[in-house]
């Protein structure tokens, strides 16, 4: 008899990091009907879900619990039962003080099938990520996980306190900032060297990881000082005098420089790549997001009427992407493109033209009018028809050209960027809060986007000690007529431009 039942995954969704995540554990998310995550679990996991996929959080931070473990447990069954499978996403490994266990037994209990797919524990990847390997051949060849979170005074408590202090193992401590205090008290209560080397991890593997290091007697100061809180990972043993040495993560070129970007969500990965991989917090709040145009027919019209034209010329990927998905939802295809030739703005435009086969016969590297005369000047324009499909407000300086060069011009709005303010308090409280060291702008829309989302507020204020970065001169311009002044710019117009400007402002000195 088949099992209508569905299967439980209970995935160790890593450290924090979203590149930990295993390929199995990715499969296991993509083709989830439900997927179930906690609160250390990398929100970005979440983009691999399908569209239909049903998602809730289940996290428990500090003691403010959404659910209960045994209402976890039974959700957990009662999707299962449904005939749904079920993504149980856990911080670091769920076999590792995850509770996985609990959550196995308590569907075996009920008859529901569930398979575990190990993660990428904090207790070994947080030390590694701040330069400090829990085992060396010159220190210690074993370390132990410790639960912190035990009250180390209570009655019954099952730590071996005399065991930990003689040991000369590595000695890991999860969820145990709460008890620092008492856990450094114990260990030196029954024999530990005061001066034995400690360090805290918070937030390990993530771009807000922060590392302190101290010794028994000193730490508790220290942590106190440095404002350490939860999640935090406590590596105690001989090992951690090998960070001085060792770290590497934060000593990336953008490590810990938190950087607002105001790119569309969809189009913001990239940017958010780069900048993460340098070891940047990325803090993305869109200003605008792009749309089709609300009235399609004129651009359905000109694609009708493609026969019409010579050339077709292209400003951004945004306009290359809306421009084929209307002609691919018209049910034709490249083939009726063949007559045309074809110009990008940008080589980012140009490759993603060359994603449809199609390669451009010009490229004009900027907006400058400059640039425009001197890549068309070798070829024939004067009397061709050229068709501009691009956003609905857009500068008028391509269609000028082109016009003044003897080409007929017809615009048709593409796309529409609008205003997104979902952001705009979580913007505004950052700004406040001096939680922000940057912002990217990539377009004029994002600048007045953003200008639009401070309205009321004294945006100078606001900015002050804040680096604005631009993509270039046009979006400067915008900036500056707004009355903010850019302090980075780049030089190629680009992201990987932008990427660039902002590693030599940081690393100018």
């Amino acid at each position: 008899m088949t099992n209508k039942n569905g299967t439980v995954y209970l995935i160790g969704a890593g450290p924090g990091d979203p590149g930990l995540l295993t390929i199995k554990a990715k499969n296991c998310i993509e083709n989830a009907d439900v997927v179930v995550y906690d609160y250390l679990a990398s929100p970005y996991l979440l983009d691999y879900a399908k569209p239909d996929a049903l998602i809730i959080y289940v996290g428990k931070k500090g003691g403010d619990h959404t659910l209960t473990q045994d209402k976890i447990n039974l959700l957990l069954v009662e999707k299962a039962k449904q005939g749904l499978d079920v993504a149980r996403l856990k911080g670091g490994d769920p076999f590792v003080f995850g509770r996985g266990g609990e959550e196995a037994q308590m569907l075996l209990g009920h008859g529901v099938s569930y398979e575990v797919i190990p993660g990428v524990t904090s207790a070994i990847a947080a030390p590694a990520y701040a330069g400090i390997p829990v085992t060396h051949r010159d220190h210690t060849s074993f370390v132990s996980f410790i639960t912190g979170h035990e009250n180390p005074d209570k009655k019954d408590s099952s730590m071996q306190w005399d065991v930990y202090a003689k040991s000369d193992a590595t000695l890991v401590f999860l969820m145990g900032v709460k008890n620092l205090s008492n856990i450094v008290k114990n260990l030196v209560a029954n024999g530990k060297d005061a001066s034995t080397p400690i360090a805290l991890v918070r937030w390990g593997t993530t771009t807000r990881q922060q590392t302190v290091t101290g010794t028994l007697e000193t730490i508790v100061d220290i942590v106190k000082e440095a404002k350490i809180k939860s999640p935090s990972i406590i590596i105690i043993g001989h090992v951690v005098s090998l960070r001085d040495e060792l770290a590497w993560f934060d000593k990336k070129a953008l490590f810990g420089k938190r950087i607002v970007i105001t790119r569309a969500r969809a189009q913001a990965s990239g940017l958010v790549s780069e900048l993460t991989q340098l070891g940047a917090n990325c803090i993305e709040i869109p200003t605008i997001e792009i749309a089709p145009p609300k009235d399609i027919n004129p651009l359905k019209q000109s694609i009708e009427n493609i026969n019409h034209y010579d050339w077709l010329v292209f400003t951004s990927v945004n306009g290359v992407k809306f421009f084929f998905d209307t002609l691919f939802d018209m049910e034709k295809d490249v083939r009726c493109l063949g007559h045309l030739k074809f110009a990008c703005i940008g080589p980012v435009t140009k490759e993603r033209l060359k994603d449809y086969g199609i390669i451009s016969d010009i490229l004009p590297n900027t907006y400058r009018a400059e640039s425009v005369i001197e890549a068309f000047s070798t070829v024939e324009i004067k009397n061709k028809k050229v068709l501009l499909p691009r956003a609905k407000i857009a500068r008028t300086i391509l269609p000028e050209e082109l016009s003044k060069m003897g080409a007929q011009v017809d615009e048709v709005t593409a796309y529409e960027t609008r205003l997104d303010a979902d952001g705009k308090d979580e913007l505004i409280e950052l700004l406040e809060s001096k939680k922000i060291d940057a912002i990217t702008f990539t377009s004029s829309s994002t600048v007045s986007n953003f200008m639009s989302l401070l309205e009321g507020n004294d945006v100078h204020a606001l900015l002050k000690d804040v680096q604005v970065s631009s993509i270039g001169p046009i979006t400067s311009d915008t900036a500056r007529s707004l009355g903010i002044e850019p302090d980075i710019e780049a030089a190629t117009y680009t992201i990987p431009g932008l990427v660039d400007a902002l590693l030599a402002h940081y690393n100018k000195g």
